[in-house]
């Protein structure tokens, strides 16, 4: 991780390089390794977040993180990566949906395609019906 310019810098200064390390793309060793220290290994159950559960995840670790920038606690950099974790994972949530709204949108389209169709065929077979009939 990258540190405030010289020397142990104040909260925000580190914060804001963290976000950056967590931020990019492809975590940097460090960061990994920052997170490790930080953090006990995860449990099957915490790598499976329900969608229900984000805005509380987010809530519980934002006032964590607000506890730890108030106090002498030095767990400000732990709580702000589960603060990104989370706010990645809500991410990544609302990516997949996007993606399955546009997939179910071509279904939908393709459906109505289809019933319009149908509606037509049915219309046609009530005209020779009636033509029939009147015949």
């Amino acid at each position: 991780m990258r540190g405030g310019g010289g020397g142990v810098g104040g909260p925000l200064l580190c914060i804001g390089d963290l976000l950056n390390d967590v931020g990019e793309e492809e975590q940097d060793t460090a960061t990994a390794t920052a997170s490790n220290i930080h953090r006990p290994s995860p449990t099957p159950a915490d790598r499976q977040i329900h969608p229900s559960d984000l805005t509380k995840l987010y809530q519980e670790s934002n006032k964590c993180l607000n506890d730890a920038l108030n106090g002498s606690s030095h767990s400000w950099a732990a709580h702000t990566l589960e603060l990104c974790l989370a706010l990645e994972t809500a991410n990544k949530l609302i990516q997949s949906s996007s993606a399955h709204v546009i997939e179910v949108s071509k279904k939908i389209r393709e459906l109505e395609t289809i019933t319009n169709k149908g509606n037509l065929v049915i219309k046609e077979a009530e005209f020779i019906h009636t033509s029939t009939n009147h015949d």
